[in-house]
């Protein structure tokens, strides 16, 4: 199973901060960001900007999962 994590606007338009995802061998983030845009097409803008982790730590867009990660997607933050 994998666990993915929303925040902020993301968490709030999908109404969900944790997902399960049952895992497949060969699984990949940008897998998993397939899945969201399908299930969730209302984050499918914020998805490319996000920022992707896995069990708390930055990944790259094609990272291989493995059963009971964490996937973690952060969206763009601005401040000064």
């Amino acid at each position: 199973m994998i666990t993915i994590k929303l925040f902020a606007a993301m968490a709030e338009e999908a109404d969900e901060e944790t997902i399960k995802l049952p895992w497949t061998e060969g699984m990949s983030t940008a897998d998993v960001k397939r899945w969201l845009e399908e299930r969730y097409p209302m984050l499918a803008p914020h998805i490319p900007s996000a920022m992707v982790a896995i069990n708390q730590e930055f990944a790259n867009i094609e990272e291989m999962l493995r059963d009971g990660d964490e996937v973690a997607f952060l969206p763009p933050v601005s401040g000064g």
